[in-house]
């Protein structure tokens, strides 16, 4: 059956199966890295492959040298993409081509991600109007620029007897800021600490 299809030579392509020479180094003494992240071509060691990729019939599942052998005839690699699959899911496509797409949708994603910042705001149990108005209008502009708030009343030695009064005040303040934010965390006592977060409300 092998003679029938005989295969075009490939270019050697350094995978994860192939052994480093550990006396192999570089002009600077290092070892060369490992530069492929997929199995490709006559790398993939399982015996049945599932198939995809463009000009592919859906649901195709191969022997692994007809895979191969498929991808040959389009002048393409064979990819293994999931090779935890039952069986072993292996695209065909132009390798760097796809290395490329892989990068670029890996930077896409990390581009998208927000970083989420938390301020914090820190109370006594018993802050007068004065520092908490201050501190208020503190939370309402970091709301507004998209960070997190984490307000706390913090119980210096036997202050903690007020926890019910720092309870009212986060409360008050969640309350206050209302309009910008909604309460991710209720009050809610940590140590000598009583915290409680507010994430800003999201822009319709």
């Amino acid at each position: 059956m092998a003679g029938q299809f005989p295969f075009r030579p490939r270019p050697q392509v350094q995978g994860n199966n192939q052994q480093q020479n550990p006396q192999q180094r570089d002009q600077r003494g290092r070892r060369p890295q490992q530069e492929n992240p997929n199995r490709i071509n006559d790398e993939i060691t399982a015996p049945m492959v599932r198939v995809v990729g463009e000009n592919v019939e859906p649901n195709l599942v191969l022997p692994i040298k007809e895979a191969i052998r498929l991808a040959d005839e389009m002048e393409l690699d064979l990819i293994e993409i999931s090779p935890k699959a039952e069986p072993p899911v292996c695209r065909i496509a132009d390798y760097q081509k796809f290395l490329y797409q892989q990068k670029k949708k890996a930077k896409e994603i990390k581009a998208k991600q927000v970083k989420v910042v938390i301020k914090e705001i820190r109370f006594g149990p018993q802050t007068d109007d004065h520092d908490y108005n201050f501190k208020l209008k503190h939370a309402e502009n970091f709301l507004k620029e998209g960070a997190k708030v984490k307000a706390y009343v913090f119980f210096r030695g036997r202050s903690i007897v007020f926890k019910e009064q720092g309870e009212i005040l986060l409360l008050r303040f969640a309350n206050d800021l209302e309009e910008f934010a909604r309460v991710e965390l209720m009050p809610k006592l940590d140590g000598k600490k009583m915290n409680m977060i507010l994430a800003p409300k999201s822009k319709k």
